[in-house]
C-alpha cells in the first residue's frame, strides 16, 4: 500500500489536550507534536492507553515485549524519532516518560528513539534531528548493533535481544520470524497509518 498523504486519524482529537499540540502539515510525514507542559527529566509523561495490538509490524506500530505490535491509536502517533529524544516509550510498564537526560519544555518537540522500541523496521529512513550523535540512518536494533546503541535508553526487551545477539546465544533469527514465533515475511507495504517521521 503506498500513501501519498497523512489520513484522518481514528480516534477522537485531541486524545490528550493537556499534554500534547498536534501540528498536522500537509504531506506524508511531515505532522510532528509539541510538548504543552514543562516537566523534570525521567518524569512520567502519560500512560500508554486506549492502544490494541495488530499481528504485523507496520510504519507506526511499536514493538512489544512479546514480539506484539501495539498501534497507539492516540495522538502519541505524531511523536517523532529523534537520536537525541524528549521522550522514552517504555512498553515493558505501558508509559511514556520524559528523557532522563534532560527537561521537558512547553513547546518542546516530542520525540522519542525509534529503535529504542524496535528490533527489525518496516524500512529504513533517514534522520535529520542533528544530533551530536545522530545515527543517520535508523533502523531496527537488530541491525545498528549494540555498539551503536551504547549509552542509549532501550526497551528491556531490546537490551536482552542485543546481549543476545553480542553473545551469539540468540535463540531465533529475527529476519525470519513475523514475532509470533512462526517463520514468514513481515509485511514491506507498511499497511495501516503511516508515522510522521
Amino acid at each position: 500500500m503506498t500513501v501519498t498523504a497523512e489520513l484522518d486519524p481514528p480516534w477522537a482529537q485531541p486524545s490528550h489536550p493537556k499534554l500534547v499540540k498536534v501540528h498536522r502539515v500537509p504531506g506524508q510525514h511531515q505532522s510532528y507534536a509539541k510538548s504543552l507542559v514543562t516537566l523534570p527529566r525521567g518524569s512520567l509523561f502519560t500512560l500508554i492507553t486506549n492502544h490494541f495490538f495488530i499481528k504485523q509490524r507496520t510504519w507506526p506500530s511499536v514493538e512489544a515485549p512479546n514480539g506484539d505490535h501495539i498501534d497507539l491509536n492516540s495522538d502519541l502517533f505524531y511523536v517523532n524519532h529523534s537520536c537525541a529524544p524528549s521522550l522514552e516509550f517504555d512498553v515493558n510498564k505501558m508509559e511514556v516518560r520524559v528523557s532522563k537526560d534532560r527537561d521537558l519544555h512547553e513547546g518542546d518537540l516530542l520525540t522519542f528513539f525509534y529503535p529504542s522500541t524496535e528490533w527489525q523496521m518496516v524500512q529504513h529512513f533517514e534522520c535529520f534531528c542533528n544530533a551530536p550523535r545522530c545515527l543517520g540512518t535508523i533502523m531496527g536494533a537488530s541491525e545498528l548493533g549494540k555498539s551503536k546503541l551504547e549509552g542509549l535508553w532501550l526497551n528491556e526487551h531490546i537490551q536482552k535481544r542485543l546481549e543476545n545477539q553480542h553473545n551469539g546465544t540468540a535463540q531465533e533469527n529475527a529476519d525470519e520470524r513475523d514475532g509470533f514465533g512462526k517463520v514468514g515475511k513481515v509485511n514491506q507495504e507498511g499497511e495501516g497509518w503511516m508515522k510522521s517521521a
